[in-house]
């Protein structure tokens, strides 16, 4: 092969392998986010949905704040084993591909290189120690703005993404633009 062809299928594999990494590193990241859901159902019937929406998945009160009418909520959140076998594959093929182009442009290091496949199953164990963490949820159940009809209350909530989106589908609630106070 001619060495304009290597250079740039090694510079192509180099611009993958930066992408690579940063999907790793994102894997763990935090996405909590605020919003704003209304709901058909009365502050107290709310409530108990979202106790026993919570309550299922393993959340406990931590902490109650009646002046503000916020509830804190704890839950462990556990990594999960099929992301962490898929990102150590995803890091194995991405080493693979180094593997090959080194091996093209240095062909007495061949050995070396392949070696490199070692390092692939810790993309599972960075995105195991990250992803295994404690989540907080807080929220604020209110009585509905006068400006939105045929809803009863509105739910404030900050939470990490997923849980936003469970809580959607298990309870009955219309999303609003908001920011928790």
């Amino acid at each position: 092969m001619t060495n304009a062809i290597l250079s740039s299928t090694f510079f192509l594999t180099l611009l993958l392998a930066v992408g690579l990494f940063f999907f790793i590193r994102a894997s763990a990241k935090d996405r909590t986010e605020t919003v704003a859901l209304l709901s058909k159902a009365p502050e107290d019937e709310l409530l108990e949905q979202l106790r026993q929406h919570f309550m299922d998945r393993a959340y406990e009160v931590t902490k109650i704040e009646p002046q503000y009418g916020r509830i804190t909520l704890s839950g462990f959140v556990r990594p999960s084993r099929f992301l962490a076998v898929f990102l150590s594959g995803l890091a194995a093929v991405g080493l693979l591909c180094f593997d090959l182009v080194f091996s093209f442009l240095f062909p007495e290091q061949a050995p070396f290189f392949l070696g490199l496949l070692l390092l692939a199953p810790l993309a599972g164990v960075f995105y195991w120690r990250r992803a295994a963490r404690v989540e907080q949820i807080e929220f604020k159940v209110e009585p509905s703005p006068n400006s939105v009809k045929d809803y009863l209350s509105q739910l404030t909530i900050r939470a990490h993404r997923d849980e936003v989106i469970q809580l959607r589908q298990n309870v009955s609630l219309q999303e609003k633009e908001a920011e928790l106070t």
